[in-house]
């Protein structure tokens, strides 16, 4: 199945970075991406041979004219400027290297350059930001989380991000109406498709995945629990642990949702996401990753999503329970609480010595039930 127009160009570029990937399946991709594996190979092949300009469609202006006369250093870097506003000297550098330039002036000369013409901003930051914890490799974790809302139109716009913890590519980033969960589960299993499954998603203690301060899950946890991934929460009041996408946050409203004072609809807010989503991931120098982009160092998910949940089972020895209606379970005499988003679902108690018992739900332990208290403790 063709991709549509104006959306073909960035669609071949993900493509093509994702099958480029050491041990990525182009088979399981171009399924992901609805592509034949004969599309899918013209356009690796147009990559190899031609770089991103190779994919562009032939009837149409190519990206790169290698015999068109360079004008002036200083003018090259002013445009890229212009259009690239919050880059500073570093990401403007790298980028002018990978466009190709020669020769290309240090970031310390581009920053003079940048000064000459008006174009520093001054709150410019002067201090890097201190490097924080990074999964090992692409997938094992990913970040989530809804950005402040604010006007759209005659609706608000909700945006959705999700971020990989290790390349820092962004997955999702999604105009929404709401944040309700099923709003969320529809991205998100858009996401899935295209890119598989991770092994655990952080998220903060707010709606929809939480209820703050108490640690509860939601249905939408619960569903991303039996789809195989690990959930867990950030400390509460620590938005710290969410960092790398509270990062990204402060990124996407510099450099798109403040460049417009009005926006006037979900649609028009979604169409400027689409478009920067591209820049973000395969030209944006990142500072944390050395200047390389995030699209670099990301590969698709081995894990797919699954067409149909196979059946829950649990070890021969583990005590499996169905959560009551009430969201809670019958253990030895007494009425244990594990939450409702488990209502239907069966259990399994596990002993963890010293009269305490764990209570997991597929992979995940949900709740812990300390036969010497007086009241059970939820896993936070």
């Amino acid at each position: 199945m063709p991709w549509k127009e104006h959306t073909g160009m960035a669609l071949r570029l993900e493509f093509t970075s994702l099958a480029r990937a050491p041990d990525a399946n182009v088979t399981e991709l171009c399924r992901r991406f609805g592509i034949s594996r004969k599309t899918g190979y013209k356009w690796l092949l147009r990559f190899a041979r031609e770089g991103p300009s190779g994919l562009t469609d032939h009837s149409r202006r190519p990206l790169h004219s290698p015999r068109r006369t360079a004008p002036d250093t200083e003018a090259r870097v002013t445009a890229l400027r212009e259009l690239r506003p919050r880059w500073g000297g570093r990401k403007l550098n790298r980028r002018l290297r990978e466009q190709g330039v020669s020769p290309v002036p240090a970031p310390s000369t581009i920053t003079g350059i940048l000064a000459r013409n008006g174009l520093l901003n001054p709150e410019r930051r002067l201090k890097r930001d201190w490097r924080r914890f990074e999964a090992e490799a692409p997938n094992r974790l990913w970040q989530m989380d809804f950005k402040g809302h604010f006007p759209a139109g005659s609706k608000r716009c909700h945006p959705l991000t999700v971020l990989d913890d290790h390349s820092r590519f962004n997955l999702c980033l999604a105009a929404c109406p709401d944040e309700l969960s099923d709003t969320v589960q529809a991205q998100l299993t858009g996401v899935f498709q295209r890119y598989g499954l991770p092994d655990r998603i952080t998220t903060d203690n707010g709606s929809p995945w939480g209820n703050s301060g108490q640690g509860l899950y939601t249905r939408l946890l619960a569903w991303l629990i039996r789809l195989g991934v690990r959930v867990g929460h950030s400390r509460p009041y620590h938005p710290q642990t969410q960092g790398k996408d509270e990062r990204f946050h402060r990124t996407l409203r510099l450099e798109v949702i403040s460049r417009h004072a009005v926006w006037h609809g979900l649609e028009e807010l979604q169409q400027a996401f689409d478009v920067w989503r591209d820049v973000y991931n395969f030209e944006r120098p990142h500072e944390a990753l050395d200047l390389d982009v995030p699209s670099s160092r990301y590969q698709a998910s081995l894990r797919s999503f699954p067409a149909v949940l196979l059946p829950i089972e649990y070890e021969a020895d583990d005590e499996v329970r169905r959560v009551r209606d009430t969201g809670r379970i019958k253990f030895q005499g007494r009425l244990v609480a594990v939450g409702k988003a488990f209502v239907g679902e069966p259990v399994a108690i596990r002993p963890a010595g010293n009269g305490v018992w764990d209570v997991y739900y597929c992979h995940q332990r949900i709740a812990r039930i300390d036969l010497q208290a007086s009241a059970e403790s939820l896993e936070v």
